[in-house]
């Protein structure tokens, strides 16, 4: 298992809940893939540095987590068709 970091970006039209279950399926599907999340930094709405499907702002949150390198596919896979996601990265830190 290898540090991850996630950083994903939810649609602003969620409220409070809607949030928090869209942060709870992320992490859902992280840990059925075997992965763990470490550490869930929620940064809250900030605007956007140029406009993602006619979005001006957005709610971001970042994740640590350890993760097998062979499941990264499958949770990028849901990232990307999950409606409330409008952008994510997933990296590698260098530390």
């Amino acid at each position: 298992m290898q540090d991850y970091e996630l950083m994903y970006v939810l649609t602003p039209e969620l409220d409070e809940a809607g949030v928090e279950t869209a942060s709870e399926r992320v992490s859902t599907v992280i840990t059925s893939r075997g992965g763990e999340v470490e550490n869930a930094d929620v940064w809250g709405r900030r605007r956007l540095a140029y406009p993602i499907e006619n979005h001006l702002e957005g709610v971001y949150t970042v994740l640590r987590l350890k993760l097998d390198s062979k499941n990264i596919p499958q949770i990028e896979r849901y990232l990307e068709l999950n409606e409330s996601v409008i952008r994510h990265l997933l990296i590698r830190p260098n530390s």
